[in-house]
This record gives C-alpha cells, structure tokens and sequence, in this order.
C-alpha cells in the first residue's frame, strides 16, 4: 500500500468533485479504504506545494511520481477514471 499525496484546495469545484468521486469509489470498493492520503491544501501549506510539480488542483502523487491532475474542463467521467486509477496504483504493491 502506498501513500498518496494530494494538493486541493477547499473552494476549488474539481477538488470537490473528486472529493465526492473518491468517497464513491470508496463506497464501491472497500479495500480502497486503506489507502492512506496526506492532504494539503496548497494556500495553507505553500512551502509543501513549492515541493511538487504540478499545475492544476487537484493533483496526486504517489512519492514523488504524478499520477493525477486535473486538466481544465475535465469531464466527472474523466475525474472518475484518474482517481480510480490512483486508488489502483496506491493499493497496489
């Protein structure tokens, strides 16, 4: 199992998206409930933020490697098959 980092912030309408999205795919598949994830609101934490490479919010990673960042007018389906694709290759060893 591996750890996931992931820069949101709370006002942001795909960070809540993906919010609501990773809280389904949790729901529908419980073993994912163990992934852990260090959540860091990017406005709060800037010197963490600085850390990473990204763009956009949300973005995840899994140690240094990006697996996840929101594109600009990226669809709910989209949301759902990147996060489901985090939750995958964090719960993977």
């Amino acid at each position: 199992m591996h750890k996931v980092t992931y820069y949101h912030l709370p006002t942001c309408p795909y960070c809540i998206r993906a919010d609501k999205i990773l809280a389904e795919l949790v729901q529908e598949h419980p073993e994912y409930a163990a992934v852990e994830f260090e959540r860091i609101n990017e406005m709060e934490q800037p010197e963490l933020a600085d850390q990473y490479d990204y763009y956009a919010n949300p973005s995840m990673f899994i140690g240094r490697e990006k697996i996840y960042e929101c594109r600009l007018f990226e669809s709910p389906e989209e949301t759902r098959q990147h996060v489901l694709e985090v939750l995958q290759r964090a719960a993977a060893d």
